[in-house]
């Protein structure tokens, strides 16, 4: 399922990222990979960014790389 599908507040993991390179390296230096465990915390209104929170920092990132992350819903 992609990112920008999911419900707020449930516990992620990220198994595939599909961006290109210079998206994906920028997502991997603020610790955003494959396998790494993220929840939603909101979704702004008309298609604006994402909050996620990873590790210990909060995160935005645009609607269009959110569709572009695929994730699963884990307990």
């Amino acid at each position: 399922m992609k990112l920008s599908e999911c419900l707020l507040s449930k516990s992620l993991k990220i198994v595939e990222i599909n961006c290109g390179k210079n998206i994906r390296e920028r997502l991997a230096i603020l610790g955003v990979l494959k396998g790494c465990k993220i929840i939603v915390v909101r979704k702004a209104p008309f298609n604006g960014p994402i909050e996620i929170k990873t590790r210990d920092f909060y995160l935005a990132i645009r609607k269009s790389q959110a569709d572009k992350i695929f994730v699963e819903y884990y307990d």
